[in-house]
């Protein structure tokens, strides 16, 4: 069964930047679309972006789009977000999930295979 375990979050100041990593074990994850999704308590979790399979499709919300960078290396098991110029209103904590609908405008959040477990970001002065 596919397990995600994402990495990378924390503090950091406004305009900084993190890497967050979503690496998967006990099955490959190439043949897998793959989402970010991030959530502040009391809020809906709101899809962040998405890669297809072979990495030629990615997609982004509006609210990222031009700061944040979706990537994979499959050889490595492994799904990335580049995250650039954070601000305050990013902080949350970020889910990756192996999904089962292509990547587009829509974020599926009920239709999910497997969830990480989630790792926090902050961004604060």
């Amino acid at each position: 069964q596919l397990q995600l375990v994402e990495s990378g979050g924390g503090l950091v100041q406004p305009g900084g930047s993190l890497r967050l990593s979503c690496a998967a074990s006990g099955s490959p994850l190439d043949r897998k679309v793959v989402a970010w999704f991030r959530q502040v308590p009391g809020q809906a979790r709101e899809g962040v972006s998405c890669i297809s399979s072979n990495g030629g499709r990615t997609t982004y919300a509006d609210s990222v789009k031009g700061r944040f960078t979706i990537s994979r290396d499959n050889a490595k098991n492994t799904v990335y977000l580049q995250m650039n110029s954070l601000k305050p209103e990013d902080t949350a904590v970020y889910y990756c999930a192996a999904v089962r609908w292509s990547c587009g405008s829509v974020y599926y959040v009920n239709s999910v295979d497997y969830w990480g477990q989630g790792t926090q970001v902050t961004v604060s002065s």
